[in-house]
């Protein structure tokens, strides 16, 4: 899998050089082609498809999150404009999948990147997170979309 990745940012980079213009759209058109052609080529072998099933993972999952955040970022400032006070805050007792550090810490940063919600801590045994949620309206609800959206495709990509 590392070699098809670093395959693809040498082909990015060839791109980038031919092209002559080192901007996010060129890098990233750039990225997408060598992505391409590398599919391509390596298509008939047997081992090796890891990589080709987890990019699109990854780019699905960083949309995914940016539609997340958007719509948090949304209703906190619908709620600092407005003058009435729509929060109800709680603490969310969350059992989480994520096993390693790495995986714990992951999915800690994401929680924490979305405005509106803040892990407190993580028990010893690393089986439960204690998150502080703004808006709080049904606590099964939250278990179950930050459990489906975010944990369960975050695993996805990071195992």
């Amino acid at each position: 899998m590392l070699q098809n990745f670093l395959l693809n940012i040498l082909l990015t980079l060839v791109w980038v050089a031919l092209t002559g213009e080192l901007n996010y759209t060129n890098f990233g058109f750039g990225f997408t082609v060598g992505f391409l052609l590398l599919w391509f080529l390596n298509r008939r072998r047997t081992s090796n498809h890891d990589y080709f099933l987890r990019v699109p993972k990854i780019f699905a999952f960083m949309l995914n999150f940016l539609y997340d955040m958007i719509k948090a970022n949304i209703e906190v400032t619908i709620d600092v404009i407005t003058p009435n006070y729509n929060m109800k805050p709680g603490i969310v007792k969350f059992e989480m999948d994520a096993k390693s550090d790495f995986e714990i810490t992951m999915l800690a940063n994401m929680i924490a990147l979305t405005p509106g919600t803040v892990v407190i801590d993580i028990s010893k045994d690393k089986k439960y997170m204690f998150i502080h949620a703004m808006y709080l309206k049904d606590i099964d609800g939250f278990k179950k979309n930050l459990k489906e959206r975010t944990e369960k495709k975050l695993l996805e990509i990071i195992r």
